[in-house]
């Protein structure tokens, strides 16, 4: 399965939410839709994430694939640039780490020119909005922002994709 197939459950949850979200009037049922969004959203993230690991170590050799599929089966929620970086990118080799970083930085220039939106930091506000629906009960964001983060953080999976290529 592509890791973008991931993204379809909470794009199509967004699509019909779109529809009804400006006629609730009451400002806590929007916010524990934007903390529910927000966890699917991550969700997306994660399966995608594990996906794009085990596909590139599934083509260097069918074991390597098997053991990088299990130690990525615990990954649960550590996938902020930082751990995407130090504890994931990092154990494959720094050359992908390079790439993932470089490929980054490019596509962060290129959308922060043209649309003024900082995608690593839509994608880390997300994560800290999803734990803070998960584990204090409140989500941090918006619906609007909660959706509109989903959609610009895709494109930190679209780069690691990118640097996971060999």
């Amino acid at each position: 399965m592509p890791y973008t197939d991931r993204f379809r459950a909470t794009d199509n949850l967004i699509a019909h939410l779109i529809t009804v979200i400006g006629s609730i009037a009451d400002p806590e049922i929007k916010s524990n839709y934007a903390g529910f969004v927000a966890v699917c959203s991550v969700t997306a993230y994660e399966l995608a994430i594990k996906d794009i690991f085990k596909e590139f170590a599934s083509k260097k050799n069918k074991v390597f694939g098997t053991v990088v599929e299990k130690h990525f089966g615990r990954i649960n929620g550590a996938i902020k640039l930082d751990d995407l970086r130090g504890k994931h990118i990092k154990l494959f080799g720094g050359i992908y780490l390079n790439k993932f970083n470089k490929t980054l930085l490019n596509k962060e220039a290129s959308i922060l020119a043209t649309s003024r939106i900082s995608i690593s930091t839509d994608y880390g506000n997300l994560i800290t909005c999803r734990h803070e629906y998960v584990h204090k009960g409140y989500p941090t964001l918006t619906i609007e922002e909660v959706i509109e983060d989903f959609e610009s953080g895709k494109e930190i999976i679209h780069c690691l994709n990118m640097a996971m290529k060999r």
